[in-house]
């Protein structure tokens, strides 16, 4: 696992329960900075109770979340909100997508450019100059990230009439609008065809060269095996496998937690 010197996460212990249901079991698991690192698992797993607990959606009963920016300060993210997360530098998409369908382009990603400027709405409705030149730069910035996630030409588009592929490049522009360090990506290829998976491939590794550290979860294994350094696998909330894609892939644990054993598909069919 690594170290906390060279991580930007740190999850220690966690576990998170609904009444009598256990999400999440004593889950412990770290992410590289400026690597590219995924959460895998059958569905019902927690993965997405993983990424709920890191951003301040859900607070775990047990156990430590520990981000370090480059350069920052280590901070506890159990307990902070999800808007002081994001303050923080991490940001996150969703496995259902959430635009803003009304809302074109470019100003979907100004939305998450200007949740990090200085000048609030008194501001904006006095027209003062330092409104103004914020407007001008969440507009810049906004039009080099959809150019950098291959969206110039749809810059002045409804969100909403987006084809699907696109609203999930959107997506990303608009997380990576609020310049996170670590970036957290809840199944980006669910729904793609497989020219726009590849097309997703090259982004995530493109985002990860620019030294943002992003962590996934995806079933797609070939775009995972593709992009990622570090797997960690959950079954039933708990943490069975963690390594390199290849280690895990022959993980004995995670063959029989994906295909079953060759009891199981006895009893099936009995």
């Amino acid at each position: 696992m690594t170290t906390a010197d060279d991580s930007v996460l740190q999850v220690e212990n966690v576990t998170l329960r609904f009444g009598g249901l256990v999400s999440l079991n004593d889950v412990s698991m770290s992410v590289p900075r400026g690597a590219v690192s995924a959460v895998i698992g059958p569905n019902g797993a927690g993965k997405t109770s993983l990424f709920n607990c890191l951003t301040g959606a859900y607070k775990p009963q047990e156990g430590q979340v520990w981000f370090t920016p480059a350069g920052g300060t280590r901070s506890q993210l159990v307990g902070r909100t999800p808007h002081k997360i994001t303050h923080l530098g991490v940001a996150r998409t969703f496995q259902n997508i959430r635009l803003f369908p009304a809302l074109t382009a470019l100003e979907n990603v100004q939305v998450g450019v200007e949740s990090r400027q200085k000048s609030g709405a008194i501001s904006a409705m006095l027209h003062l100059p330092r409104s103004t030149r914020d407007d001008r730069e969440s507009v810049a910035e906004a039009v080099s990230l959809l150019e950098f996630v291959g969206l110039p030409h749809r810059i002045h588009e409804v969100s909403a009439a987006l084809p699907y592929g696109d609203q999930r490049r959107l997506e990303i522009a608009r997380a990576l609008g609020t310049k996170p360090s670590l970036l957290l990506l809840d199944e980006p290829a669910a729904g793609t065809n497989p020219a726009e998976k590849r097309d997703l491939e090259r982004l995530i590794t493109r985002i990860a060269d620019t030294g943002v550290s992003v962590l996934l979860i995806e079933h797609d294994m070939r775009l995972v095996m593709s992009v990622a350094t570090q797997v960690t696998v959950l079954n039933f909330g708990e943490v069975i496998a963690q390594g390199r894609p290849e280690e895990v892939q022959r993980n004995p644990a995670v063959v029989e937690a994906y295909l079953g054993t060759a009891t199981d598909d006895q009893e099936a069919s009995a």
